[in-house]
């Protein structure tokens, strides 16, 4: 679909530039634009490479499995029918790590990956097993925490605010810690109120 998207507006804006008698600058624009792409992918390739470095650096000294445990409580309430020994669990607690720390790079294959052990061992809803092409409370609500996350450290916003000559890159850290917050709360409250209608069985 995104292909469909990309060419629709690429076709439109060429008809647009012959209209007006404004093709060269369209061409101009795209030359432009691709050379500040290029420039903004290396600018990301090596913040990306410093943070992954952390990420590593992180799960080889026990970190990341000290803040695992800090985030059982919360994992155990957010997902209370997934069983302590499920493969999914380790997937998912670094995949909400990832994302507070701003590391989307890291956390879209915890996440990838938690998905499909909870496709593969579906956790039991209202005491039946739910068919693998079914999406559980537990795949919803992960999905919802995953797009609504938490961020403390928004690298993605600080990196392309950098590139593009913001004098202070880094101010967009309150807003981003207020709007993820005020995200996450109401994510969390759907998710609590949707599963709560799906075990009294008005939603199927």
């Amino acid at each position: 679909m995104l292909n469909y998207i990309w060419a629709f507006m690429i076709i439109i804006g060429v008809v647009y530039g012959l209209l007006t008698g404004n093709i060269e600058q369209v061409g101009n624009g795209a030359i432009e634009s691709a050379e500040e792409s290029v420039k903004l992918c290396i600018t990301m390739l090596g913040i990306m490479s410093m943070w992954m470095g952390f990420m590593e650096v992180a799960q080889k000294s026990g970190l990341i499995a000290k803040a695992e445990k800090m985030l059982e409580p919360a994992i155990k309430w957010m997902f209370p029918e997934l069983p302590v020994n499920h493969k999914a669990r380790t997937h998912i607690t670094t995949n909400i790590i990832a994302n507070i720390l701003g590391l989307g790079w890291a956390a879209t294959p915890a996440g990838l990956k938690a998905m499909e052990e909870l496709a593969a061992d579906p956790v039991p809803q209202k005491g039946r097993i739910i068919p693998g092409h079914i999406s559980t409370n537990e795949m919803c609500t992960f999905l919802v925490l995953n797009i609504s996350s938490l961020q403390l450290i928004p690298v993605n916003m600080i990196a392309y605010r950098s590139q593009y000559g913001s004098a202070n890159p880094a101010s967009i850290v309150a807003p981003a810690i207020l709007a993820t917050t005020i995200s996450t709360v109401v994510g969390i409250i759907f998710c609590k109120i949707m599963c709560k209608c799906t075990l009294k069985g008005k939603v199927n």
